[in-house]
């Protein structure tokens, strides 16, 4: 199965200070038919004006990803952390038995981010933080894995999820190939420019949700950025 959606099929919510584009079902927008893809929950392409931001709010039995593509996010939660966040960083928290959190545009430029939340391998985890500067943005013609549940990659965030998420950087004309198995899933989303997956074209912020698939062929027409997404067939079986 390949489907791709396009830019114009996402939800768009507009609040003023946060424009967002979501991939999946999330706050006012549900769709049965559009819920997760294997345990990937929510993927939400999240525009936040200065000076502003989510207040505290609680989460639960969910690792949650955040990458940070232009601009820096203040995190403050309730195990502890104030963190700031910077361009080419990754955050991952785990939710688990329960956390409040609050994320704060503190600067005078806008922030653009992707969070994704990812249902954990179990239920009843110790809620967690982790935070590394990966500079993924600078990084060319390679998949750049920056969080992983899989324990086979190092220096990389780890999540409580039998996934890995890739950043790309493809240069006009170059081919990159990723390794997949047909038990497994993958979803590219794309955050600038123009591409071909497996002879399919795909551009800017559209998405490609492929299963059983053995080899994924990507060819950039031109400067292309996009988001990799491995994972399993099947979501946490809770």
């Amino acid at each position: 199965m390949v489907q791709l959606i396009k830019s114009a099929e996402r939800h768009h919510a507009s609040h003023g200070w946060l424009n967002s584009y979501f991939l999946f079902s999330f706050a006012d927008y549900y769709d049965p038919m559009n819920m997760s893809f294997g345990p990937l929950r929510v993927f939400n392409d999240d525009y936040i004006a200065p000076r502003s931001g989510f207040p505290m709010h609680p989460h639960s039995e969910m690792e949650i990803v955040t990458i940070v593509l232009k601009g820096e996010i203040t995190h403050k939660d309730s195990i502890g952390n104030e963190k700031v966040i910077k361009a080419g960083e990754v955050q991952r928290m785990t939710a688990g038995t329960g956390i409040t959190h609050s994320e704060e545009n503190k600067s005078d430029e806008e922030l653009h981010l992707y969070q994704l939340w990812f249902l954990p391998n179990r239920r009843g985890l110790q809620p967690s933080y982790e935070q590394k500067k990966m500079d993924f943005l600078d990084a060319s013609n390679e998949l750049v894995p920056l969080a992983t549940g899989q324990k086979v990659l190092e220096d990389v965030i780890y999540m409580n999820s039998n996934s890995t998420i890739y950043y790309s950087n493809l240069n006009s004309d170059k081919e990159i190939d990723f390794k997949t198995f047909d038990i497994r899933k993958t979803l590219i989303y794309v955050t600038e420019g123009h591409m071909f997956v497996n002879g399919m074209e795909v551009r800017s912020n559209d998405q490609l949700r492929l299963d059983k698939q053995d080899m994924i062929k990507m060819r950039a027409a031109k400067n292309t950025s996009f988001v990799l997404i491995d994972l399993p067939g099947v979501e946490a079986n809770f």
